[in-house]
């Protein structure tokens, strides 16, 4: 038997509710079936810029705006 990925909610409850990840890798080890949680590779912040992803403002200016947001409401 090949490796197969499922998602965990196409198994029994509670099977699924043991499980903490979105899909599992099963796989049959001398006669036995094997399922092994997949992790998500979580994203990459370096490509992210900013407070936007599409670059429209950065971190520092979205300071800024609130810094004088804060001073005018005073």
């Amino acid at each position: 038997m090949s490796d197969m990925v499922l998602d965990v909610q196409i198994l029994p409850e509670m099977i699924f509710s043991k499980i903490s990840t979105g899909k599992v890798r099963i796989r049959e080890e001398n006669g036995s079936i094997v399922l092994t949680p997949i992790v998500e590779k979580k994203q990459n912040f370096d490509v992210l810029f900013g407070m936007f992803s599409d670059g429209r403002i950065s971190t520092e200016d979205f300071m800024k705006e609130k810094q004088i947001e804060k001073e005018l409401e005073n």
